[in-house]
């Protein structure tokens, strides 16, 4: 039986919390950033083979203006169809008609998930220096060896999520402007 020290154990412990925390900011990052964009658009359909939107009284919101810089595209329904709809006071307040602004990877939630990736890699990071200065502190080679695979993993899902390969952000990113 290896006998581990307190130390020893401790470091790699808390190095698994560290990591299971980040996971957990990783998946709240995500499941924020889907549920933000699917409530702004509840009930309507984008159809990027003709780069419009449809709201569920079957109009559609078109492009009218576009900044490719930022990565921006506003769709707007024809007024005349908004303000004759029976639905319109659950859909929006404007009288020029419903309004909804499509960002590529430069909205809120792509920087709110950027910020909970930073945190991310932090704890992994806080994690990674902890095992590290234990292993400099054990001299028994079992330690070491559990340490080093404890370190090992730790720089694999550090590299992976630095290189935003586990959290990539899909589909369109929209925010509602119906008012």
């Amino acid at each position: 039986m290896v006998d581990f020290s307190l130390e020893v154990e401790l470091a790699t412990g808390y190095a698994v919390f560290l990591t299971i925390v980040a996971f957990a900011l990783e998946w709240m990052a995500r499941h924020m950033h889907r549920r933000t964009v699917g409530i702004s658009t509840v009930g309507f359909t984008y159809h990027p083979d003709r780069d419009i939107w449809s709201c569920p009284r079957d109009q559609h919101l078109f492009p009218v203006f576009s900044d490719p810089m930022r990565g921006k595209v506003i769709y707007r329904a024809p007024a005349s169809a908004c303000n004759a709809c029976h639905s319109k006071a659950g859909c929006t307040e404007s009288t020029t008609g419903r309004e909804i602004e499509r960002i590529e990877n430069g909205s809120v939630e792509a920087g709110m998930m950027r910020f909970h990736r930073g945190l991310s890699l932090m704890l992994l990071s806080l994690a990674a220096l902890i095992v590290i200065v234990e292993l400099l502190r054990t001299h028994a080679s079992h330690p070491r060896l559990l340490l080093a695979a404890v370190f090992v993993i730790l720089l694999v899902i550090g590299l992976r999520l630095s290189s935003g390969r586990s959290t990539a952000v899909s589909g369109p990113d929209t925010n509602d402007h119906s008012g």
